[in-house]
């Protein structure tokens, strides 16, 4: 009776595992390139991080854009710096306005930098992954 037990809890813990799918890049228009930087908020660069809702464009090391915003002190928002409903162009760039994040290409979207979604947008923006490291720096990764 025991066995049972066992391998039924063993077999319930293997169903509750499930892989990390909800930030993976779904999006066809978007390939997906997995990086990993890590950002000095004490450098005028990032200086603009510093200060709650107040987002900020970047070009990553792999020359891609992403988007960061600040929420609180432990809070970070990153997201894809490219239109998510348009195959990556010159202006397919998102410009920041306000707390929200514009297609370059046209003013058809326009994206929460919360959560990612746009209004009537078939996919919202795709996220990135950050994390506080102390000392002023955070690391944002896929």
């Amino acid at each position: 009776m025991k066995k049972i037990g066992f391998l039924f809890a063993f077999f319930f813990l293997l169903l509750a595992c499930e892989k990390d799918t909800a930030r993976r890049n779904n999006n066809p228009y978007l390939p997906y390139y997995s990086f990993s930087v890590n950002l000095n908020l004490n450098l005028p660069l990032y200086s603009d991080l510093n200060t709650n809702l107040n987002p900020k464009s970047i070009t990553l090391p792999n020359g891609s854009q992403a988007v960061i915003m600040r929420v609180s002190d432990s809070d970070f928002r990153a997201w894809n710096g490219n239109c998510p409903n348009q195959s990556p162009t010159s202006c397919s760039i998102l410009s920041i306005q306000g707390l929200f994040a514009k297609c370059g290409c046209d003013d058809q979207y326009q994206y929460s930098m919360f959560d990612g979604t746009g209004a009537n947008a078939r996919y919202g923006m795709v996220p990135y992954r950050v994390e506080v490291l102390g000392n002023n720096s955070i690391r944002v990764y896929n």
